[in-house]
């Protein structure tokens, strides 16, 4: 218990540290531009015209970011420029020419169609829409207030241009100074906790294998819950970081393309843990019996001593470049005395681990020899590119983010014409692709706002010279650093909270605080007003009914990669072809994920109370099913190997292979047809047409006759397995019976979550007062 403490403290602080790092060159960068604005050399205060728009791209950049992170960022800045400023120059030069200035609407209507531009390219990054929705707020709303009076407005576009160029620069050089804040570094820090996190997961793993009672044995697994909490959240933390490396070493990319990355290789080692823990959860009550419990036991002690040094090996900072020791293994000696298909099934996890563990399956594959069909004209790909683009997502999040930045630069433009951009910032900081928990992520940035501003009103009143305002911003920024990880105010409210106060606090020249608070709060609301109306006005339908529709069409994933599932090698067209609808399986799951998680934050109103648990539920059987579909996959590929090496022995094997296969994809059949039948006209709204052609119509009485025809195709199974393992060579017949088993383990879980699925479908039908027939 002291070494799992110690292991989630060492976490904590780690994480601690990182976040106090990274909140103190927050600081720093917020800092260095209102000393650049205030106090530095008049050529550099004059052409900052928009102080604010700095310490905006300041804060979208720096916050949790890496130096790797910050130059991806100041790339973003320079990409957004390009996007905006250019056209800008041009659009104001012909206004100049013209002799008039723009009125509010059609600057909000300038704006709306620049915004549409700017979100719906795919390529563009999300950081570099929110800079340029940012400029394109400041050009039309200066465009309203300068109009064509004066001389030269038409370079008044360049006036954004440097203030972006500002709190860009300013955001690398925090992360410069007073050393390189690298995200190789950070990387190597949490590859060696979860390095430490890894081998007391699987020291206590081990020992609830060989435990003598199941009370001990749950003991045991309920210790190592945390600590695979704590490795999901370092794992995740890599990955982030992982981006971040690439920008610090761009060389890389180019010297060794095919790479893996550290996180792929703790990922896999993830997925093993998980299979272990799965099976010993699932495992029979009674404790593992073989004929030699006490070889066992001398085996599993020299195996901990062999994993343990296996994960802190591959655990490095540069895990593709790890030379192999010899691991001296008795592992197929073990195997013949195991009784459980949950014990050949958790030590095939070790194996992998023992072994080189690339996931090659679940990362992206290109085909050596692609077929003429593919190969597309630019016509072909325009139009492919042109048909497509409605039926996603993007389309329609470009259309929201123009309408109610449209919508918000008219009305804040019409009530404050000083301050009309901050409404259409509002929006533009918040955009976001895809779906949004819109009144929570509203809630929280108005609370943001409304304390920020606060916060700047009161130091104004304290402080009545600006060094010590200044002084006063940076206890601020570094407490709203920690409130971005806070789930009562997330990223939204944090940002919201450090914009308010710099706004006040880091400026100049701009008027009574407490107007221009009273003020900026009311453009913010207008802001979020719009943006809400239009989220309800292109989108009504509730998360609720979309995390219906999406589960529907996860399962019709699924079903998906089971018609890809067989034997073959990893180079067969088919081994890819699974790989990739796994990988749109996996893409289905997650986007369940997020509507979830969404549904659980949006308010119920008059509707009946989300389900959450029982979602979660589906979603986490949803998660062992994704697992599963890679050890079969695994298992399949290496009784393929077999196949080839033992030519005729190995009919039979194959034979039990596909009875196990069709095995399962009836049990599937039968769960759709269930899912389908239990669920109302929502579930089939979102799905593909002629979807109901996979499925087969479930009368009274049939399921009982499918679970006897499965039960009988299982004995066969197994008689076959017995077979076969009795024709191969007894160098073999280890791993086959591993892979057997590992196999059959696998498939009866699937079915067995499956099931649950089916629970928890009825329980959300009877709660919605849809009862099953």
């Amino acid at each position: 218990m002291s070494s799992k403490s110690s292991t989630v403290a060492s976490r904590s602080h780690a994480t601690w540290r990182m976040r106090l790092g990274s909140a103190i060159r927050a600081a720093l960068a917020c800092t260095s531009v209102g000393l650049a604005t205030l106090y530095g050399p008049e050529l550099v205060a004059k052409e900052i015209k928009f102080v604010a728009f700095s310490y905006l791209t300041a804060v979208l950049i720096v916050y949790d970011a890496t130096l790797g992170e910050a130059l991806r960022g100041c790339w973003h800045a320079v990409c957004a420029t390009a996007q905006v400023v250019p056209t800008a120059v041009l659009l104001r030069w012909a206004a100049a020419d013209a002799g008039a200035g723009v009125p509010a609407g059609a600057a909000a209507l300038a704006a709306a169609a620049a915004s549409l531009a700017v979100a719906l390219p795919e390529c563009t990054h999300l950081t570099a829409k929110r800079i340029a929705l940012g400029q394109v707020v400041l050009v039309c709303t200066d465009a309203v207030l300068v109009g064509g009076s004066r001389g030269g407005v038409e370079w008044r576009p360049a006036y954004v241009a440097a203030s972006t160029g500002l709190g860009a620069v300013a955001s690398v050089v925090a992360l410069l100074v007073p050393y390189p804040s690298l995200a190789g570094n950070k990387v190597k820090k949490l590859c060696r906790l979860y390095a430490e996190n890894a081998t007391q997961r699987i020291d206590l793993y081990l020992r609830a294998f060989i435990s003598r009672d199941h009370h001990t044995k749950l003991e045991l697994i309920s210790q190592a819950k945390p600590l695979a909490e704590t490795g999901a959240k370092l794992l995740q933390s890599i990955k982030i970081l992982q981006e971040g490396m690439q920008w610090e070493r761009p060389w890389s990319r180019y010297l060794n393309p095919d790479s893996v990355g550290p996180a792929e290789t703790l990922q896999t080692i993830e997925l093993q843990m998980r299979g272990m823990e799965y099976s010993l959860s699932h495992s029979p009550a009674l404790p593992v019996q073989t004929t030699n419990q006490e070889q066992l036991s001398d085996f599993l002690q020299d195996l901990s001593s062999q994993l343990k040094q296996r994960i802190e090996q591959l655990a490095c900072y540069s895990p593709s470049k790890v030379t192999e020791k010899p691991l001296v293994s008795s592992l197929q000696s073990i195997l013949p005395m195991l009784d459980h298909e949950s014990s050949l099934f958790y030590f095939s996890c070790i194996d992998v681990l023992l072994k080189n563990p690339t996931n090659q399956f679940m990362t992206q594959r290109k085909p050596h020899n692609p077929s003429p069909k593919t190969e597309f004209t630019v016509l072909q790909k325009f139009k492919t590119w042109t048909l497509n683009l409605p039926r996603k997502g993007r389309l329609e999040s470009a259309l929201k983010c123009s309408l109610s930045l449209g919508l918000a630069l008219l009305f804040g433009l019409v009530f404050d014409r000083e301050n009309g951009c901050w409404a259409g910032l509002t929006i533009a900081i918040s955009f976001v692709t895809g779906r949004q928990p819109v009144f929570t992520m509203a809630n929280a940035r108005a609370q943001g706002t409304a304390i920020g501003s606060v916060y700047g009103v009161i130091c104004c009143f304290l402080f009545h010279h600006e060094e010590f305002r200044l002084l006063a911003l940076l206890p601020w920024i570094v407490l709203t650093s920690f409130m971005k990880h806070n789930r009562m105010y997330g990223p939204t409210g944090g940002i919201s909270a450090a914009i308010g106060a710099l706004l006040i606090l880091g400026r100049k020249h701009y008027g009574s605080p407490h107007e221009f608070a009273i003020a900026r709060l009311t453009e913010v609301f207008i802001g979020l007003s719009a943006l809400v109306a239009v989220e309800l006005l292109v989108q009504p339908a509730r998360a609720a009914t979309l995390a219906k529709n999406r589960l529907f069409q996860s399962l019709s994933a699924l079903h998906d990669c089971i018609k890809e599932t067989g034997i073959c090698s990893r180079l067969d067209s088919k081994f890819i072809e699974l790989g990739e609808k796994t990988r749109g399986f996996d893409s289905q799951v997650q986007e369940l994920k997020k509507i979830v998680e969404e549904a659980d934050l949006e308010p119920d109103f008059w509707y009946l109370p989300f389900r959450t648990s029982c979602y979660r539920r589906i979603v986490g059987s949803l998660d062992n099913i994704r697992d599963m579909l890679y050890f079969i996959a695994r298992n399949f590929e290496i009784l393929s190997e077999f196949c080839e090496n033992c030519g005729a022995a190995c009919k039979d094997l194959h034979e039990w292979v596909n009875n196990e296969l069709e095995l399962f994809q009836e049990a599937l059949r039968c769960s759709q047809v269930y899912l389908e039948t239990s669920n109302m006209t929502e579930f089939r709204a979102n799905s593909k047409e002629g979807s109901d052609e996979n499925f087969r119509d479930l009368e009274a009485g049939k399921e009982t006759h499918e679970s006897s025809v499965l039960s009988s195709k299982l004995e066969v199974a197994k008689r076959n397995k017995e077979e076969a393992g009795n024709e191969v060579n007894e160098k073999l017949k280890g791993q086959i019976i591993q892979c057997h088993g590992a196999t059959g383990f696998c498939i009866s879980s699937l079915m067995k979550e499956i099931n649950d699925i089916k629970i928890c479908i009825r329980e959300i039908n009877q709660w919605e007062g849809h009862p099953m027939k």
